[in-house]
């Protein structure tokens, strides 16, 4: 059955950036650069789209073209985009790409760190059956309580919830206590293989899984070329990556997010999500850039 979900996200641009060669620190160096619509919950809203349910995303876009282009890529994607203008620049993240298809990103929060809790609990307003809160809010200090808010009116409605952990490197900035004091209460936790293992202070994924289980129902793990987990109380599920020729890893989590959660809500076994998750995940990285 069809289900209506609200993403709330940040609005981002992405600028991926591949160098062909070593970088020439004062001369030119041939590279591929893609320019598209970026933001990690915007990526889990687009794969969600694909698995059939009604999508709606939520967050604060800039006074300029960049906020316009991620309004269309999300209407092509089959997203409706409710966005909260802010006078400034909409975000923007730099992705390098190496060679092994890992990428380190350069991020400017922008309108997204503007996002208020009055427009927010506006778009809340109207009747949906699932809210997924990108971790980015929930990382930033600006916009955490805001997260917390949307997470905390949704459960008060018997609404199921999940948020994903997003980023290692602001993670470990505001700690994993804190992290997971914005998040609890979320029906289900996705996280990628290092955000798991720092998030839970466990040395293996396995034991990462198992420790975060006490903490939300549901724990899903994406692990790259080892595929991914889920723990669903005391049951484990594990599937393995789907082989293809990796170009770029940037949105691949998120993918697998959003198929996830797109065949959780359709009912199916956590095994089956796991494997579409998978497949998801594989048509990005062989592209560059979270479009593939």
């Amino acid at each position: 059955m069809k289900k209506r979900v609200v993403i709330l996200g940040d609005v981002m641009l992405d600028v991926v950036v591949q160098p062909l060669g070593h970088v020439a620190p004062t001369s030119d160096t041939p590279t591929n650069i893609l320019v598209t619509r970026g933001g990690a919950g915007a990526n889990v809203a687009i794969a969600l789209s694909a698995t059939g349910h009604d999508v709606s995303y939520v967050g604060a876009g800039g006074s300029d073209a960049a906020s316009h282009v991620f309004v269309e890529a999300l209407r092509l994607g089959g997203v409706g985009a409710h966005l909260q203008r802010v006078e400034g620049p909409t975000g923007t993240v730099v992705v390098i790409v190496a060679s092994d298809g890992q990428r380190a990103m350069l991020s400017d929060r922008g309108a997204n760190a503007y996002l208020e809790h009055g427009f927010v609990t506006e778009q809340l307003r109207e009747p949906f059956d699932h809210l997924h809160v990108s971790g980015y809010l929930l990382l930033d200090a600006a916009t955490r309580s805001v997260g917390v808010d949307a997470l905390a009116l949704a459960r008060s409605r018997g609404i199921s919830t999940s948020v994903d952990v997003c980023s290692v490197a602001p993670l470990a900035q505001v700690t994993p206590d804190v992290f997971l004091q914005a998040a609890q209460g979320a029906s289900t936790l996705f996280a990628n293989n290092e955000e798991a293992l720092a998030v839970s202070a466990q040395d293996t994924v396995e034991d990462a899984a198992s420790s975060l289980a006490t903490l939300f129902g549901e724990v899903v793990i994406t692990r790259g070329e080892h595929g991914a987990l889920a723990a669903v109380g005391s049951e484990r599920f594990a599937v393995p990556a789907t082989v293809v020729d990796v170009l770029d890893t940037t949105g691949a989590g998120d993918a697998a997010t959003g198929a996830y959660l797109g065949a959780r809500l359709h009912g199916e076994d956590p095994a089956v999500a796991l494997e579409r998750a998978m497949i998801a995940s594989a048509r990005v990285v062989g592209g560059l850039g979270a479009l593939g």
